[in-house]
């Protein structure tokens, strides 16, 4: 894969430990759903890129949204309009947006919300019936007028603020309302979706978050149990179909 040195065109915060990115989109760079970038914006003892998925794109520009949690991520923090940085990929697979119609619910939990966005925006053009947005948030929310632009219904569960519905966002989902279930955020909410998916006989789709190395495959740092065997979430994923998924019960 190829390093590409892009221009920094935006850097908003949304909340406390919340940032929106707007770099240049390079030329001839195809960017599908559900896929992400490796990015960085250091030299010396931080050597890792650090993995992003792509929240917003068009011709000239992607943006991105990430939480600061580290060194990398508080790095990117200090960037600003005309900073260059680089980037790799489009890389992963994404949601395979080609196979799904009817009615469709997206289910995001924290930093796993933003990449459902561009999903959304490729549902309705691709013709799905339906797209509600289900969105969890721990205390602070984002994004909501974004998603609110994109999918017909949005429904918000605030663990701890004020603000939505106070519980987890699977307390709102009824599975069986939808051909489809697409969702990205912490392992412990996407297994309790998946397992009400089998319940219901619902197709669902999983965005696997997993600490990530090289972006390509060749360090098994992002490997996960699959029933075809362990698979590498950056490579083989991040997406991955419902049925391929182990679950502990």
């Amino acid at each position: 894969m190829i390093y590409t040195t892009v221009k920094v065109l935006s850097q908003k915060k949304l909340a406390s430990d919340i940032y929106q990115l707007e770099v240049t989109r390079p030329a001839d760079t195809e960017i599908k759903p559900g896929q992400f970038f490796m990015l960085k914006a250091w030299s010396g003892e931080l050597t890792l890129m650090r993995p992003i998925s792509v929240f917003r794109t068009d011709e000239a520009s992607i943006s991105f949204m990430y939480r600061k949690v580290g060194q990398g991520t508080e790095r990117l923090t200090h960037l600003r309009k005309g900073s260059s940085m680089q980037i790799m990929g489009a890389l992963g697979n994404g949601f395979p947006i080609e196979k799904i119609k009817g009615k469709v619910a997206l289910v995001g939990g924290g930093i796993g919300i933003p990449p459902l966005y561009e999903t959304a925006r490729a549902l309705r053009s691709c013709g799905a019936k339906q797209v509600d947005a289900y969105l969890g948030y721990k205390k602070e929310l984002f994004a909501i007028d974004d998603f609110a632009a994109v999918a017909d219904n949005v429904f918000i569960a605030n663990e701890q603020g004020k603000e939505g519905y106070h519980g987890f966002v699977t307390d709102l989902l009824h599975t069986e309302d939808y051909d489809y279930v697409l969702t990205c955020g912490p392992e412990i909410m996407m297994m309790k979706v998946l397992r009400m998916c089998r319940e219901k006989k619902v197709t669902c789709y999983l965005s696997m978050e997993r600490h990530m190395g090289c972006g390509i495959g060749a360090c098994l740092v992002c490997s996960c149990k699959t029933v075809n065997g362990m698979k590498r979430a950056c490579k083989d994923g991040p997406v991955f179909a419902g049925e391929e998924i182990q679950t502990e019960n």
